[in-house]
């Protein structure tokens, strides 16, 4: 093989997006083997445990080889796309290597070409984050000759061991293969329905479906049996994986490591309602004309003029050193729901904002995380969260703190409530708040001062348009 043919596929790893992930799932991909790509353009989207990230390759060519198939998890490091970087080229494509199973398997396609290392081209290299892991210093081991199953394997086809099956092991994709394993379904058992005989996900989940035979009618029911529908499955396996295992984790350690208090209080903001309504109809005024005003964007300055009162509330354990650690900035969290979870992005420095640069910071970081475009970087280093649990109708709630937060505040739902306003009874703008906090950082006088003030605020909240 000549040097230029050794140079002329370029391999393209996982890169950690992330600051320390150890694997990503191939959510979809943007090209297919024979296009054209451009340095810096997105060839598929990846969803780490924090957060759906674009990867854009950092060379030109056409694409040779698509090494994962979506939904495939995949670990940092591994190349998952080889691009033809000479195309047309005179140079023989090299013969492809098959792996040898290792201790711990890996996904790889059979058949399929698998480029040579590439030699480190010279001058400036495009860098990706995280992109550039060290290449391996083991030489790979010389080719074999690939058994006949794996030349009439049809083109696409993975195998858990990098290497074609037995005569009688189904064929099957990864994800196929994980979702027999969560059913509790032997595959050799299936019916496959796939072209050249590859076993589907259909043909995994008709096979989970359990055969309703008519049972003989009873002459006296005692109990109503539930109708059971043939062909509908009674239950749904969802793999808990990406940002929703990621959830699921930080929760279970905050809970069960940062001794948790909640504290609550019933308040009258007829007022930041009626301050709610003066600055939409009134925007130009207080420079906040095509920003989206709403009550969320009171009660967080409401917080952060707390906090600036309180600045001791504002703290992070540091279990390691055994110290409090006291932030003099605020990036203030904001929770939201978004298809693949609740995820907690901040805005970095929320205490030097004035109004309208939180609500344009707000506005940003709402419209990112709905598009599912929020970064890693984005939901890292919070110190204080707002969750608002009141837009779906909800009085109140004990939120668990963001790992490594201090304090994290629930606003319920605003509703007209008879309420004792100056002597007499009238229907009044009512809503609940809690907070809770870190007992091993704030203690109760110190947490009950930061909820009352926020609540004073919010009963009159005009001063918070001077403190913009």
């Amino acid at each position: 093989m000549t040097a230029a043919n050794a140079t002329r596929f370029r391999e393209f790893k996982m890169p950690d997006v992330g600051e320390g992930l150890t694997e990503a799932e191939i959510l979809k991909w943007y090209v297919a083997p024979g296009d054209t790509v451009t340095d810096g353009q997105v060839v598929c989207e990846v969803e780490t445990a924090k957060a759906a990230v674009e990867l854009p390759i950092p060379f030109d060519g056409v694409v040779h080889e698509i090494r994962f198939a979506e939904g495939t998890t995949v670990d940092v490091g591994e190349v998952i796309i080889s691009v033809d970087v000479a195309p047309g080229s005179s140079e023989p494509v090299a013969a492809a290597e098959v792996p040898q199973p290792a201790a711990e398997p890996a996904a790889v396609p059979v058949p399929g070409p698998e480029p040579e290392p590439e030699a480190k081209p010279a001058g400036r290299q495009p860098v990706l984050v995280g992109y550039g892991v060290a290449e391996s210093s083991t030489k790979r081991r010389a080719r074999k000759d690939v058994p006949a199953q794996a030349e009439s394997a049809p083109a696409g086809t993975y195998y858990s061991n990098g290497s074609a099956p037995a005569a009688n092991r189904p064929l099957a994709k990864p994800p196929v293969r994980k979702l027999a394993k969560d059913l509790g379904i032997d595959l050799a058992t299936v019916t496959p329905t796939g072209p050249d005989g590859v076993v589907t996900r259909e043909d995994v989940h008709a096979a989970a479906v359990p055969v309703t035979a008519p049972a003989p009618a009873p002459v006296v029911p005692a109990v109503e049996q539930a109708p059971v529908t043939e062909g509908v499955s009674r239950e749904t396996r969802i793999p808990v994986k990406g940002v929703r295992k990621a959830i699921a984790q930080a929760m279970v350690g905050s809970a069960f490591t940062a001794p948790h208090v909640t504290e609550f209080i019933t308040l009258d903001v007829t007022r930041t309602m009626k301050l709610v309504a003066e600055l939409k109809a009134s925007p130009d005024e207080y420079g906040l004309a095509g920003l989206r005003v709403n009550p969320l964007l009171l009660i967080a300055k409401a917080l952060l003029v707390a906090i600036k009162r309180n600045p001791d509330v504002n703290a992070a354990w540091d279990e390691v050193n055994q110290e409090i650690v006291q932030k003099h900035y605020v990036n203030l969290g904001i929770a939201a729901a978004t298809p693949r979870g609740l995820i907690v992005p901040n805005i970095k420095d929320a205490h030097t904002k004035t109004l309208p640069e939180l609500a344009a910071s707000l506005g940003e970081l709402v419209s990112t995380a709905r598009e599912g475009k929020t970064s890693p970087a984005a939901m890292q280093g919070g110190t204080v969260t707002i969750t608002n649990v009141g837009v779906f109708g909800i009085d109140t709630g004990t939120p668990i703190l963001n790992p490594g937060e201090s304090a994290i505040l629930a606003v319920g739902a605003i509703k007209l409530q008879p309420w004792v306003h100056k002597g007499k009874v009238k229907a009044r703008q009512v809503t609940t708040l809690a907070l809770s906090f870190d007992h091993r950082l704030v203690d109760g006088e110190l947490g009950s001062k930061v909820l009352a003030d926020v609540a004073a605020i919010l009963e009159q909240p005009r001063r918070l348009i001077t403190w913009a």
